[in-house]
């Protein structure tokens, strides 16, 4: 069983690094969320997978039988999930604030306070109104 969470894990690894290497900043979000939830697979594995044993504590014990899963990774990933959506659904309303803005997804083409590559501009120093007082 460990073996395939591995395999699911290195897969959505690089299926998120793919779209996250792609211009499209919808394509980067998706590849983000898609890094999150591989990340959450991992802890979630770390953690011990013991589908027959859940992670109780017996009344009266102070820890729980041998050979259960640690139920902390299943705590951190819960709590991963939330701020995972939230995260998301937040840059998924920035994205389309900017597709509405700008026209585009390409994040080659949103770039506004960067000059166009192909006229650049010649760099002149500029003299300080300090130093053209002093002459």
């Amino acid at each position: 069983m460990e073996v395939f969470v591995a395999i699911m894990v290195g897969a959505l690894v690089t299926a998120s690094v793919y779209l996250m290497l792609a211009r499209s900043v919808l394509r980067f979000l998706f590849g983000l969320v898609l890094l999150s939830n591989a990340a959450n697979l991992l802890i979630f594995a770390a953690g011990g997978l013991t589908p027959e044993a859940p992670p109780l504590v017996a009344e009266g014990a102070y820890a729980p039988p041998e050979g259960v899963a640690n139920a902390l990774p299943q705590a951190l990933v819960l709590t991963a999930i939330v701020i995972g959506f939230g995260l998301f659904a937040f840059a998924l309303v920035l994205i389309y604030r900017g597709y509405q803005n700008l026209g585009t997804l390409d994040s080659e083409q949103m770039r506004l306070a960067e000059p166009p590559e192909s006229d650049p501009q010649p760099s002149t120093p500029q003299m300080s109104p300090m130093a053209e007082l002093s002459k």
